[in-house]
């Protein structure tokens, strides 16, 4: 390894010109992926809901719709809009009641299905039905010209406009992400570090990094909108303590090899790839966790987290090196003072309180724990949206003005007989929550002959092999109420069709709920089990995989339980992936204290004296890293307006000061008071030497 880190070190110029020529076919990548904003687009295919949109799109030329309030507006006014609304690209039909009835004819005259369902006091309602799913950039232009369209009398509601708002937002947002997090990253870097280009530099090869995990997107085609976001911010953080470590092992190897730069740099970067594989991989293995879970949104982030994981140690140990040695004078010009210049009192005065650490461990076992397992979650998207965006304000709209916040779709077999679809409509209609029913059966009734239904209207609910019928609820998405509406509708269409389907967008979210629940279980405990293998075959031992999981552990059950004692819910999102993320994240700090402990008794040390050698050598660094991982995500949650990103860098950054604190804390007194246990179950833990000492009575 160290032959390799000279050629590196020799060949510094090369890498460089090899680095930034890179980002050319890399900014052609980031360019080349699309962006995904609909998070139930990621639920598998195999799901009744996610096969019904399939057959939407398939039979009736439709995979998405809105629904629009327009208040105060003349009937031909409104008429006009309908007419513009039609005209627009990619939008299939559009629902009103002149469709079945002539606008001349009083609105009193109307059947009272219809009448309710399309008109409330000043306030009207039409159907618009696009010709692409809910995500696609088709139904997303749709939505935009639409409101192009519009005065402040319309509303238009519905997933797509939705989908159509979190795009906007990400695209003004995304770019400030990433100037806040490398901003408030290089400050905590310039107060930790003793040179003013060094954070330069970290930032530089680290950036590097992130350009080529995000171009290499291109060949997965698209990636989510929260993958996005948080790829550069969560590589910031997770990577930059392996710059740390490189540039403390360059001083470190400098005075072993004063004449030689090169020589130097070729064992730092030796010692720098050994001692952060086992913290990579574990990192990497908590990200590719999250590609076990059913939702494919956990895969979206696990495949691209683990690359960037993968690219930062290269870029650590290649392009960072070399742009050291080529500008190693002026780093040595830039040299000031850094804000802590040791942590030796701290490391004193925490190691010789350990069993206060102990105690304040016992103490806050139950509380986080009762805390991580009952703190709040929702599952409606919507609800994670400034309020005062478009999609909300309309789904306001449509709640005050036609107490209504949702449209399901039945899908039943066209060649049902009419009297059976007569009778399950009637027993929809009969479920709590419903506020109508709109199908062929209630547009003909029993006596009206097929004939007089118009053909765009036939076309509209009549397919191939199905026939559709829309189902208005007023329950919200993603609640208690509508998932049992949703249950009981299921049951009652599949009495009379087993083949029948219940989708839209409140049966999916039911769906998303529901594998997510599963998921969350499945992904936490692979997660857990891969890195305690990875620590157990790193260390050889059984004692310290427990020790440094349960420390990680505690410090993730104490973070999850904070909005719990706080009142505050979170996106499913938060809390599917920021348990595995600060796991993988964080241990890095406990693999390197114990890399060092392992090393402290094997030089002879008694475990008092190890442990406070250790802190004394690790805490520096740890709090570098705790606070730089702290600082990239606490800017990005100050400034999101969207709580799915908000809450994730939220959690992370308590995260890690969290992590910090408890590693710096209470691992030295698990040392401490499981030395023997961890001498005993660790193989060659103390080293030949010790062995023998301990033999012949000298130890």
């Amino acid at each position: 390894m160290v032959s390799l880190g000279k050629w590196i070190a020799k060949h510094k110029y090369l890498i460089l010109l090899i680095g930034f020529l890179l980002l050319i076919p890399s900014f052609y990548g980031m360019i080349k992926t699309r962006t995904n904003y609909d998070i139930l687009s990621y639920l598998p295919d195999t799901l009744e809901t996610v096969k019904g949109q399939d057959i939407m799109v398939d039979e009736f030329g439709m995979g998405a719709f809105s629904m629009v309030v327009v208040e105060g507006m003349e009937l031909k006014d409104v008429q006009k809009l309908e007419d513009q609304f039609s005209e627009v690209e990619h939008v299939k039909d559009v629902l009103w009641y002149d469709d079945v009835a002539d606008i001349s004819l009083p609105v009193d005259m109307i059947p009272k299905d219809l009448r309710e369902a399309f008109f409330r006091g000043d306030a009207t309602m039409m159907l618009v039905l696009f010709d692409n799913t809910t995500s696609s950039d088709e139904a997303m232009g749709a939505v935009e010209e639409m409101r192009k369209l519009v005065n402040d009398q319309t509303f238009i509601s519905g997933m797509t406009g939705i989908v159509t708002d979190i795009k906007n937002i990400a695209l003004e947002e995304l770019p400030a992400y990433v100037v806040i997090a490398a901003a408030l990253c290089f400050l905590i870097l310039l107060l930790t570090t003793d040179s003013f280009l060094v954070p330069v530099f970290f930032l530089l090869s680290i950036g590097l990094a992130i350009v080529y995990n995000l171009g290499s997107n291109i060949f997965l085609g698209e990636i989510s909108y929260i993958t996005k976001a948080l790829t550069a911010v969560l590589q910031l953080g997770v990577t930059m303590d392996y710059s740390i470590f490189l540039l403390d092992s360059f001083e470190e190897n400098k005075k072993h090899y004063p004449d030689d730069r090169e020589l130097a740099m070729g064992h730092a970067i030796a010692a720098t790839f050994k001692s952060i594989i086992g913290s990579s991989i574990t990192t990497v293995a908590g990200f590719l966790a999250l590609c076990s879970m059913t939702f494919a949104l956990g895969r979206d982030i696990g495949i691209v987290m683990s690359k960037g994981v993968i690219m930062g140690v290269l870029c650590c140990v290649t392009f960072l090196p070399s742009i050291i040695l080529v500008f190693d004078k002026g780093i040595e010009k830039t040299k000031h003072r850094p804000l802590i210049k040791n942590t030796n009192r701290a490391s004193t005065f925490i190691v010789k309180h350990h069993k206060l650490w102990m105690l304040l461990f016992l103490v806050l076992l139950y509380p986080a724990f009762y805390g991580n397992n009952h703190t709040g979650i929702y599952y409606n998207i919507a609800r994670s949206l400034p309020s005062t965006l478009d999609s909300n304000v309309a789904n306001t709209k449509l709640t005050e003005d036609f107490d209504m916040s949702t449209i399901h779709m039945v899908m039943m077999d066209k060649n049902m007989d009419a009297k059976s679809k007569r009778n399950m409509v009637s027993d929809i209609d009969g479920v709590e929550g419903v506020k109508w029913t709109i199908s062929m059966s209630s547009l003909l009734g029993p006596t009206i002959p097929d004939s007089m239904i118009p053909d765009d209207i036939k076309s509209m609910l009549q397919g191939g092999d199905y026939e559709l019928a829309f189902v208005c609820s007023k329950y919200e998405s993603a609640t208690a109420e509508v998932n049992a509406q949703i249950g009981e509708i299921d049951e009652i269409v599949k009495s009379y069709d087993p083949n029948a389907l219940v989708i839209g967008e409140a049966p999916m979210m039911k769906d998303l709920e529901d594998v997510t629940n599963v998921d969350l279980v499945n992904v936490n405990t692979l997660s857990i089990a891969a890195v305690f293998v990875i620590i157990m075959l790193t260390f050889k031992s059984i004692s310290l995989p427990i020790i440094l999981v349960s420390v990680i552990e505690f410090a993730i059950m104490v973070n999850m339980a904070v909005p719990y004692y706080q009142g505050v819910e979170l996106p499913f999102v938060a809390s599917i992936v920021v348990g595995t993320i600060q796991l993988g994240a964080t241990v890095d700090y406990a693999i390197l204290m114990t890399s060092r402990y392992q090393k402290e008794r094997r030089s002879g040390k008694d475990k008092k004296e190890a442990v406070l050698a250790t802190h004394k050598a690790c805490m520096l660094s740890i709090i570098t890293s705790g606070i730089s991982f702290f600082a990239a995500t606490f800017g990005v949650a100050a400034y999101s307006k969207v709580d799915m990103i908000g809450a994730i860098c939220t959690l992370l950054s308590r995260g890690a000061l969290i992590s910090m604190v408890v590693v710096l804390g209470v691992l030295p007194a698990m040392f401490l008071l499981f030395d023997k246990v961890i001498c005993m179950t660790t193989i060659d833990f103390l080293g030949k030497k010790e062995k023998k000492k301990k033999q012949t009575g000298d130890f």
